[in-house]
């Protein structure tokens, strides 16, 4: 027998610490979706062991594939998972309340390409070791509790496709090196506390497609580089402290649908370079301070669905064609002096007769106001003529009397 393959089931009750200690040609081991335990099902938080089959697995030597993910196991993994079989290609053990630290010894799984333990409930640091498994292409580490820094290990893993860190502990700078996996499609640093700038080498991954460091305290600006990502579909870098203009060439990303830059501090204004975002279908820019015009031509992105530009300094008319036609006053709200239709609950915009009566008043009040003011002039210029000429005449005849 070569494989075991009884994932997608509803079976139930523990796993055995001898499990299939008697079928050692095993090469696939697909337990995932079930109901399937460890022995600390019965035991308290406080008491959670190791889980002891995973070491009956070691006995396996043409192990390629094991998939334990979605059953309740509750344990730790040990340390004898650095014995597995050095054949073994795929480790998937996703959502199985795994407990404890990530074991150095996970470095010695040397062909493994597929290393899956999200949403569990790990802690400590990612190990440096990780750094060994050269041929790993996906990386799954979100949903966790992990903490420390991002090891620059990480960077060796030069055949790396998918790397996921989002929603753990995180913190510090993003490793420079990040930009030597020229590979990486799909990066996921969101919902930390990683405080630094956005290194300028991430630029030059010219193959991602989704890159998502939403949710932590990242600084600094957004260069020019950014219009690098040819390829992107996917960026969402809300939720930092990133600051000035957005690049002006980010109009150069024509396959790009979800842009999120929502709760950062962008100034400057909206660029007319969006509108060459014809694959463009969520755009989230609320919760900056941005300023000026909406620009008209945004009606030609066809296939936008969602559209956030509130609590901006944005002021003028709201375009009313294509997308517009559909969104809502929540679009919108908080702005400086945005006008438009009574649905989005905002002031009607003036018409441009109004504008130009409201012109012509002003002008004729500036006309008015300057001849008055000259009317005025002239008449002082008058009054201090006659009362110079009157003083001489009294001076003339003061001096004529004996």
């Amino acid at each position: 027998m070569v494989s075991d393959s009884l994932g997608k089931n509803n079976f139930s009750g523990n796993l055995p610490p001898n499990f299939v200690s008697h079928l050692p040609n095993l090469e696939e081991i697909l337990l995932g979706i079930n109901r399937l335990s460890g022995d600390n099902n019965l035991k308290g938080e406080s008491s959670i062991q190791e889980l002891s089959f995973l070491t009956s697995l070691t006995n396996c030597k043409w192990l390629r594939k094991l998939d334990i993910t979605l059953n309740p196991l509750i344990g730790i993994l040990p340390t004898s998972i650095g014995n597995l079989s050095t054949s073994l290609e795929l480790f998937q053990a996703a959502a199985c309340n795994l407990k404890g630290n990530i074991p150095t010894e996970i470095g010695n799984l040397c062909n493994l390409y597929q290393l899956s333990l999200d949403n569990n409930d790990l802690i400590g640091t990612i190990p440096p070791s990780i750094g060994q498994l050269q041929k790993l292409q996906g990386l799954y580490l979100s949903e966790n509790k992990l903490q420390g820094s991002i090891p620059n290990d990480i960077c060796q893993l030069r055949n790396l496709v998918e790397l996921l860190l989002a929603n753990n502990q995180l913190s510090g700078s993003i490793p420079a090196s990040l930009g030597e996996l020229t590979f990486l499609q799909h990066l996921y640093f969101g919902c930390n506390k990683l405080n630094s700038t956005i290194p300028l080498t991430l630029w030059s991954l010219k193959d991602i497609l989704t890159l998502d460091m939403s949710s932590n305290f990242l600084v600094g600006y957004l260069p020019l580089d950014m219009g690098n990502l040819k390829v992107l579909i996917e960026i969402d870098l809300s939720r930092n402290q990133l600051s000035g203009e957005i690049p002006s060439n980010i109009g150069g990303l024509p396959d790009l649908i979800c842009l999120s830059l929502a709760h950062n501090r962008f100034e400057g204004p909206i660029l007319h370079s969006f509108s060459n975002l014809k694959s463009l279908e969520f755009m989230d820019l609320s919760d900056n301070a941005l300023s000026g015009e909406i620009p008209r031509s945004l009606e030609g992105l066809m296939y936008l669905k969602y559209l956030n530009v509130s609590f901006n300094r944005l002021y003028g008319e709201i375009p009313t064609e294509g997308p517009f036609a559909n969104f809502s006053a929540e679009s919108f709200m908080m702005n400086e002096a945005l006008c438009g239709s009574p649905r989005l609950k905002l002031p009607p915009c003036r018409t441009g007769t109004q504008r130009s009566t409201t012109i012509s008043w002003i002008l004729l009040k500036y006309i008015l106001l300057a001849i008055a003011s000259t009317l005025l002039l002239l008449a002082l210029i008058f009054v201090w003529t006659r009362c110079r000429k009157r003083n001489a005449v009294l001076l003339t005849q003061a001096e004529s009397l004996p």
